[in-house]
């Protein structure tokens, strides 16, 4: 028999022993990393940025994604996702509202999350406008530390995604199914080219931005006055 192809987008590294016992035990560190993280910071002040694989490149050049429909309202509404995800009801939801460059990278994430993980992806927020920014950074650093024009999502360069099970969503990392979800999640975010919240010290799991060139002096520019 012929050897079997292996989807580009899965490494050959995580064959060998040592990248076994790593992935066994990954999903159990990054449950203890979030459960001793402390408040939501944003990390993503530094220059640094994912270089995306060039096969995704290319398709970015290539098949014009459109995204999916709207979920309906109900779903963010609930009293385990208020607990998890307080305003999330409130969030700005609309893909058109974001950078469309940014959307394609992200819809080419849900793509492969369906298709090649078999997890259902959903936006939980996209665009955040300066009001609600300072909203969120009132209630607490257990909830962000960012205030006006000090996050990406302010310049709908970024998104915090979960997922869907049986119709209804799933943000809990005490989920394992979740937690192996985000362990992929951000796998495939870092392909496209995206910056991933769990490399953070301060874990955000579902959290993902695009450091797009030129956008950093305008952030600076917007801390500054």
């Amino acid at each position: 028999m012929g050897a079997a192809v292996r989807p580009w987008w899965r490494p050959a590294s995580w064959r060998t022993p040592a990248a076994v016992v790593l992935l066994v035990a990954m999903p159990a560190l990054a449950v203890l990393g979030w459960g001793l993280r402390g408040p939501r910071v944003l990390d993503g002040f530094d220059d640094r940025a994912s270089v995306a694989d060039e096969r995704i490149t290319q398709l970015l050049a290539g098949e014009h994604l459109v995204p999916p429909p709207p979920l309906p309202p109900e779903v963010f509404a609930t009293a385990e996702v208020e607990i998890e995800r307080p305003m999330l009801a409130l969030a700005d939801r609309r893909w058109e509202q974001m950078d469309q460059d940014f959307v394609q990278r992200l819809l080419w994430v849900f793509r492969i999350m369906k298709e090649e993980h078999g997890y259902e992806m959903a936006l939980l927020e996209g665009w955040r406008s300066p009001e609600r920014q300072n909203q969120l950074a009132a209630k607490g650093a257990h909830v962000t530390q960012a205030t006006a024009g000090q996050s990406y999502h302010q310049w709908g360069l970024a998104a915090d995604c979960a997922f869907l099970r049986n119709g209804r969503l799933v943000i809990s990392e005490r989920d394992p199914w979740a937690m192996e979800g985000y362990r992929r999640y951000g796998e495939v975010a870092e392909r496209v080219g995206l910056t991933w919240g769990g490399r953070w010290q301060m874990l955000d799991l579902g959290h993902v931005e695009w450091r797009k060139p030129g956008i950093r002096e305008a952030m600076r520019a917007a801390r500054g006055r």
